[in-house]
């Protein structure tokens, strides 16, 4: 009998890989701050997460579409580019402490199973 990583895991793998999605949507937008016309995007996390969930249970969900939307800025520029970077810097240092603590979640899980494997 075989170990399923992906049940073992629970919903940590699940969300390591939404916030690893989110992390370079982000990071574009940082990357795409002084490009004209550029819409800053960002990902609802809990709708992504409810979407993965439906999918892993089997139903079709909605196909992640609910979970991606466009921001909206608090001061609009000229040239229609709605990146800002204190906002994008934020949401960024918070993405990446949610995923060190869903990394943290799976490391103590995989740790457990190796301690049943060897018997302790």
């Amino acid at each position: 009998m075989g170990i399923n990583f992906k049940d073992a895991a629970g919903l940590h793998g699940d969300a390591l890989a939404l916030r690893a999605e989110r992390t370079r949507i982000l990071a574009a937008n940082i990357a795409n701050e002084n490009t004209p016309g550029f819409q800053a995007q960002d990902m609802d996390f809990s709708a992504a997460m409810a979407n993965q969930q439906a999918l892993d249970q089997g139903d079709l969900g909605d196909g992640g579409d609910s979970a991606r939307m466009y921001r909206v800025p608090f001061h609009p520029t000229r040239d229609g580019n709605t990146v800002e970077i204190g906002v994008e810097q934020a949401a960024f240092s918070q993405n990446a402490t949610d995923f060190q603590t869903s990394l943290t979640f799976a490391n103590m899980k995989f740790k457990g199973l190796a301690k049943a494997i060897a018997g302790q």
